[in-house]
C-alpha cells in the first residue's frame, strides 16, 4: 500500500484536528500523546507491524493518546515530526535509521517534544536512537546456514540499503564465515520495503545461482523471499524483526526477533515521568530484546552439533566474550 504525500498529510490532520471527519472529543489538558511514523504499512508483519504493536501497547499501560502514519521521504519524515510536534506531542518515534536526520532537524524548534528513533547514532537533548542490536541474532543465523548449506552458498535479500540494514547482513556473514570460511554469501537489494514481486524475482535470482539459504531484511516486501522459496523447493529462508516462521512454515527456519514493544514502552514511561535522557541505547539479547526464534516445525532440520555450537556462541554474546560486528 503506498501513500502519497498529499494523503499522508491529510490522514494526520484527520486524526489531530477536529476539521476532518467531523467533531472530536479535544485532549485532555493533560493527555501524554505519542505518535508513530513508519517508513511502510503496519500491515507487513515485521519491522511496522512490531512498532505498531508497540505504539498499542503504550496506548493500554500509560494511557497514552496515540496516532500513526506512513511516511515515505525525507520531506514527508519532517513534516511528520513537525504536524505531531507541533500539536502537543510529548513523544514521537521515527521507526528506523533514516529517520534520524529529521528528527534532528526539528528537534530544536520544539523542545518539548521527545523524538526517538529506532536505530541511528543522532543524540540531541531531545533526541535519541534505540538501537535495536539485530546482529545479534543474525549472526547465528548464519552460522546455522553455513553449516547446513549443501552449495556453499548463502544469500539475503534487502529493501533499501541503510547502515542498520547493511549491517544485518554483514554479521549474518560473518557469522556464517566463523563455522565455514570457504562460505560464499550473496547480498540483494530491492531499493524499497514494499516490492513483494521485486524481491520475490530477487530471491529466484539467488536461487538460480545456487543459494539455498537466504535471510531477509525487506519488510513487507518479504513476504516475496518466502513466496519464491515456496515455489521452488529446496531453499530454508529465515525471517526478520519478529517471529515470521507461521507465515510460511514450510520453509522459514527461523527468525531474528525484536521486542520492539518493550523498548518503546520503557522510553514511553520514562519521558511520562519526566526521567528520559537522551543517549544512545542498544538493546540486545543481554536485555532479552533480541533473540533467534526457531520454526518448531522445521526445528530437526538442525543438526544436535549445530545447535552446540549456536548455544555456545550465544552464550559468549551474552557474558560479553564474543562481540558480534556491526555497522554503526
Amino acid at each position: 500500500m503506498r501513500l502519497y504525500t498529499g494523503f499522508v498529510f491529510a490522514a494526520i490532520f484527520c486524526g489531530l484536528a477536529a476539521a476532518c471527519g467531523g467533531p472530536q472529543e479535544p485532549s485532555a489538558p493533560d493527555a501524554f500523546k505519542v505518535a508513530l511514523l513508519t517508513p511502510g504499512p503496519i500491515s507487513d508483519a515485521g519491522w511496522n507491524a512490531s512498532a505498531y504493536e508497540g505504539l498499542k501497547q503504550i496506548e493500554k499501560e500509560l494511557g497514552a493518546e496515540t496516532n500513526q502514519i506512513e511516511t515515505k521521504t525525507p520531506a514527508e519524515f519532517e513534516q511528520g515530526f513537525r504536524e505531531y510536534a507541533s500539536n502537543g506531542y510529548d513523544l514521537v518515534f521515527g521507526h528506523g535509521f533514516e529517520f534520524q536526520d529529521a528528527a534532528a532537524a526539528v528537534s530544536s524548534e520544539f523542545p518539548k517534544t521527545v523524538f526517538i528513533t529506532t536505530s541511528g547514532t543522532t543524540v540531541r537533548e531531545n533526541v535519541a536512537p534505540v538501537v535495536f542490536e539485530i546482529e545479534q541474532a543474525t549472526y547465528l543465523l548464519g552460522m546455522v546456514a553455513a553449516r547446513h548449506s549443501s552449495s556453499g552458498k548463502i544469500g539475503a535479500v534487502g529493501g533499501v540499503e541503510i547502515p542498520s540494514v547493511k549491517s544485518s547482513f554483514d554479521a549474518f556473514k560473518a557469522g556464517a564465515i566463523s563455522v565455514n570460511p570457504s562460505i560464499v554469501f550473496v547480498p540483494s537489494y530491492i531499493g524499497n520495503w514494499e516490492d513483494v514481486g521485486a524481491a520475490k524475482e530477487a530471491t529466484l535470482a539467488l536461487i538460480d545461482q545456487g543459494v539455498d539459504f537466504i535471510f531477509h531484511n525487506a519488510d513487507a516486501a518479504g513476504l516475496g523471499v518466502f513466496q519464491a522459496a515456496q515455489e521452488r523447493g529446496k531453499v530454508l529462508v529465515f525471517g526478520s524483526n519478529k517471529d515470521q516462521n507461521g507465515i510460511a512454515p514450510e520453509v522459514v527456519l527461523a527468525s531474528a526477533v525484536l521486542s520492539v514493544p518493550t523498548a518503546m514502552v520503557t522510553v514511553a514511561r520514562e519521558v511520562k515521568e519526566g526521567t528520559f535522557k537522551a543517549a544512545v541505547r542498544r538493546l540486545g539479547m543481554k536485555e532479552n530484546v533480541v533473540s533467534m526464534v526457531v520454526n518448531p516445525a522445521l526445528q530437526s532440520r538442525i543438526s544436535a552439533e549445530t545447535w552446540t555450537v549456536v548455544e555456545e556462541t550465544k552464550q559468549k554474546i551474552l557474558n560479553g566474550t564474543l562481540t558480534v560486528p556491526k555497522g554503526f
